[in-house]
C-alpha cells in the first residue's frame, strides 16, 4: 500500500452518523471481538464493511497497537478475506473511504449519503454534489449505501429520503458504478423507485432482508443479493429460504461491520475476518461446496465492482 488516510480513531468522527441511530454506540466495548474462525481455503471478499465505524465504535481485535486499518485488513486476510468494499454513509466517511481505496489495493470504496442521513442535512444538494465528485474517482466503484428506510425515518423525512435515493441512482448510472441499496422495511418502495428511474446495470441489495418472494423479484431484475450475518440467526428461516434460491452468479456475502455479527457471536463487534461463519452457513443452506461458493462470490465481485488489484496511481 502506498499511503493510507488518517485513521478515524485519529480524526474527528461524523457528528450525526446514521450508524449511531441504528445501534447505541456505548454498547460496543472495544476489544471484545470474537475469536477468529477457521480460515477459508478459497479467498472471498467482504462486499460491505465500515472500517471507519468499526474503529470508532469497537476498536480492533485484541485491542492492540498498530494502524487500526492495517490490523483489521491483516486479520481479514488471515481468515481468507483478501478484499473488502469500504462503504460510505455520509460525505466525511465517503471521502475517507475513497482516500483509503486510492492507496490500498485490497480496498475498493463506495460513496453515498445514507437514507437516514439525508433528511437531517441542511443542504442535501451540496452533499450530493460532493458525493458525485467522489463517484468519479477510479477506485470508487459503487454508489451507496443509498435507498429507503421506513423503520428509522418517519413520514416527515420520507420525501428527502426518496429524493436522495433517486439522485444516487442517477449518479450511479452517469458514472457506470454499481448501486448499493439499503432497504429496511421498504421492499416495495425500493422496487418502485428503481423501476421508475431505471436501475443501473449493477445493483447490490446490501444486507438482503426479504423473503423468497422478494428475492425472486430481485433476481428477475438481475440484482445481486448480499447476505450478512443475519442469515445465521435462528429466527431467519425466511432469509435462508431466500438465500437458497439465488443463482450462484447473483449472490454475495458481507459483514456490515461492526454490526450484524454472525452466530454464535451475535451482539459482539463484527469485522471482515468473521465472514467464514456466514459463508459456511450460506453454503450449508444452499447445499453448495464452500470452496465453490467462495469462488462464485469472488467472480461476481470482480464483475460487479471491477478488479481490486489494478495498479494504484
Amino acid at each position: 500500500m502506498s499511503h493510507m488516510p488518517s485513521s478515524p480513531a485519529q480524526s474527528s468522527p461524523a457528528q450525526s452518523s446514521p450508524a449511531q441511530s441504528r445501534r447505541d454506540k456505548d454498547a460496543r466495548r472495544a476489544g471484545e471481538f470474537p475469536p477468529a474462525p477457521e480460515p477459508l481455503r478459497v479467498p472471498v471478499f467482504d462486499s460491505h464493511t465500515h472500517l471507519d465505524l468499526t474503529i470508532q465504535e469497537a476498536g480492533i481485535p485484541g485491542g492492540g497497537a498498530g494502524d487500526p486499518v492495517a490490523v483489521l485488513l491483516d486479520a481479514a486476510t488471515k481468515a481468507g478475506i483478501d478484499r473488502v468494499v469500504q462503504v460510505g454513509v455520509d460525505v466525511q466517511s465517503s471521502r475517507w473511504g475513497a482516500e483509503l481505496a486510492a492507496g490500498n489495493d485490497a480496498v475498493l470504496a463506495t460513496v453515498a449519503i445514507h437514507p437516514n442521513e439525508a433528511p437531517r442535512l441542511s443542504d442535501l444538494d451540496e452533499a450530493l454534489r460532493e458525493i458525485e465528485a467522489l463517484a468519479a474517482l477510479p477506485r470508487v466503484r459503487g454508489v451507496g449505501e443509498t435507498g429507503l428506510d421506513t423503520f428509522r425515518t418517519g413520514d416527515d423525512g420520507r420525501a428527502a429520503q426518496e429524493a436522495s435515493f433517486r439522485a444516487h441512482v442517477a449518479i450511479a448510472k452517469r458514472y457506470g458504478k454499481a448501486l448499493v441499496i439499503h432497504d429496511r422495511d421498504a421492499h416495495a418502495e425500493v422496487l418502485r423507485v428503481l423501476d421508475e428511474e431505471g436501475a443501473p446495470e449493477s445493483v447490490v441489495m446490501h444486507c438482503f432482508s426479504g423473503d423468497a418472494a422478494f428475492a425472486a423479484e430481485c433476481v428477475r431484475r438481475g440484482f445481486h443479493l448480499s447476505f450478512a450475518g443475519t442469515v445465521t440467526f435462528a429466527s431467519a428461516g425466511d432469509l435462508r429460504e431466500a438465500a437458497a434460491l439465488v443463482p450462484a452468479g447473483q449472490i454475495m456475502v458481507e459483514t456490515d461491520a461492526p454490526y450484524l455479527t454472525p452466530m454464535p457471536f451475535r451482539g459482539r463487534p463484527n469485522a471482515s475476518y468473521l465472514i467464514p461463519l456466514t459463508v459456511r452457513r450460506l453454503a450449508e443452506v444452499r447445499g453448495q461446496d464452500v470452496d465453490d461458493l467462495c469462488a462464485a462470490i469472488s467472480a461476481t465481485g470482480e464483475r460487479v465492482f471491477g478488479g481490486w488489484r489494478a495498479p494504484i496511481p
